[in-house]
């Protein structure tokens, strides 16, 4: 820390110094020059994203925004509508303590990552970028995210998070938030907690059958399969999707065709045939079942649980599956710094020093309520039991690959299980599945 600050305040001082030679009179001067008085200017831009209008005719007309110009300011940053306004007085009063302009400038959530690879190399990007775990494969691939060196703090952080924003060995990133699907229970119909998975069935199914629900478990699968939301089901019979994620996810390794990931196959068509799980179950219905008291259960994520009305319920992990625990995919959000910043030290020392801060997790926790990755944060927002029981939930999980090669596995996947509930053997489904995702990996 002391080391960081150190060199922070040469980068202070030689700030000023360039400001000092650019703006200052020729030497010898006899004018007289007032006093000097600094504001630290804090800016937020709102950039546009691309739109597609459609006229009544049916012709489509796309308008892409201009790309984004660097705001001239000390430290620039991109965020979401959702996180700039928490983030700037974070910057204005780190911008005010240490004599530094700041900008963030707000980009759609979905635009940050794609313009980023576009300006960094310009060197028209900003410092940092918000964003998810996820992205880190294509970002590091394309050289504009630069390590970040956590190791003084990686404790005051869930090892999720800090496993996340880990690639090929290095940390990219300092996280803020953590999120993963949980089972959902409705506490009236359902008043104590399942000790298994296949206790759970026998509650579900036995409600179905005396009438009281029509949805056992609502466990969306869109209509087609949803690989997402049974992965925690998946991995708790051994199925796995690239190796270890202790060991660093290896594209080489696919286990959707291993025996515990085929175990997993004929799970789900036992689960079709009885009806516990349902491939028209949407999240809309998912919503609707669960909400008015015709789902006892349900498997969804935190952003999900605002719409379930006056429903009585708890949110907890799944229990275990034939002895073993689900691990679902679990979702960070952090801060990285960018490979071309223009001022990558004070973009970290912002980062290390403020946003990884117990204050400023809670207030990021409070716009967009999902599970600080900050501990002490942690234990005061798990006060709510939503929280508590989604980071519950995330401990069991792991991080979503962030390799490239996961690009590859969601369609096929898909349509296995979508093969699986419409009477195709599950082992079949699942060894074709592999054997496709095998092929795109290889370029086929």
């Amino acid at each position: 820390m002391i080391k960081r600050w150190k060199l922070l305040t040469a980068v202070f001082a030689v700030l000023a110094l360039v400001a000092g030679a650019c703006g200052g009179d020729d030497a010898g001067s006899d004018t007289t020059v007032a006093p000097t008085t600094t504001t630290q200017a804090t800016t937020t831009t709102t950039v546009a994203d691309t739109t597609t209008t459609t006229a009544a005719s049916g012709d489509t007309t796309t308008t892409t925004a201009p790309p984004v110009v660097r705001a001239d300011a000390d430290l620039v940053i991109w965020a979401d509508d959702t996180r700039t306004p928490v983030i700037r007085p974070f910057a204005e009063a780190f911008g005010a303590d240490n004599g530094l302009t700041v900008a963030v400038q707000e980009l759609g959530s979905g635009d940050i990552r794609d313009r980023l690879i576009t300006a960094d190399p310009a060197g028209e990007g900003p410092d940092i970028i918000v964003g998810a775990h996820d992205w880190l494969g294509q970002l590091v691939a394309n050289g504009v995210v630069a390590p970040i060196d956590i190791a003084d703090i990686s404790d005051t952080f869930s090892d999720v998070a800090v496993s996340a924003f880990t690639y090929e060995g290095k940390t990219y990133g300092v996280p803020y938030a953590v999120e993963s699907i949980a089972l959902i229970r409705n506490t009236d119909l359902v008043p104590t907690a399942p000790a298994t998975f296949e206790e759970l069935e026998t509650i579900a199914l036995g409600l179905r059958d005396d009438g009281t629900v029509t949805v056992p478990l609502a466990l969306q699968e869109n209509g087609n399969g949803d690989p997402f939301h049974n992965y925690p089901l998946v991995t708790a019979l051994g199925g796995y999707v690239f190796g270890s994620p202790e060991l660093g996810y290896d594209p080489n390794d696919l286990g959707l065709d291993s025996p515990g990931g085929l175990k997993a196959a004929e799970a789900f068509g036992a689960w079709s045939e009885s009806g516990l799980v349902n491939i028209d179950v949407t999240y809309d219905v998912m919503l609707d079942s669960f909400g008015s008291g015709d789902a006892p259960f349900a498997i969804t994520g935190p952003w999900a649980v605002s719409s379930f009305g006056d429903v009585n319920y708890v949110v907890e992990p799944i229990p275990p599956v034939q002895g073993g625990t689900p691990a679902p995919f679990v979702g960070v959000q952090g801060f990285m710094v960018a490979t071309n910043a223009a001022n990558p030290l004070i973009a970290e020392t912002f980062l290390l020093d403020v946003m990884a801060g117990e204050e400023a997790q809670l207030a990021l926790y409070e716009a967009g309520n999902r599970a600080p990755a900050n501990l002490a944060a942690f234990a005061v927002a798990s006060e709510d039991p939503d929280v508590q029981g989604f980071g519950l939930s995330s401990a069991n999980g792991f991080p979503m690959p962030a390799i490239p090669e996961m690009g590859s596995v969601w369609s096929a996947w898909t349509d296995a299980y979508e093969l699986i509930f419409t009477g195709t053997d599950p082992q079949t489904a699942f060894k074709d599945a592999a054997a496709q995702i095998r092929n795109l990996i290889a370029g086929g």
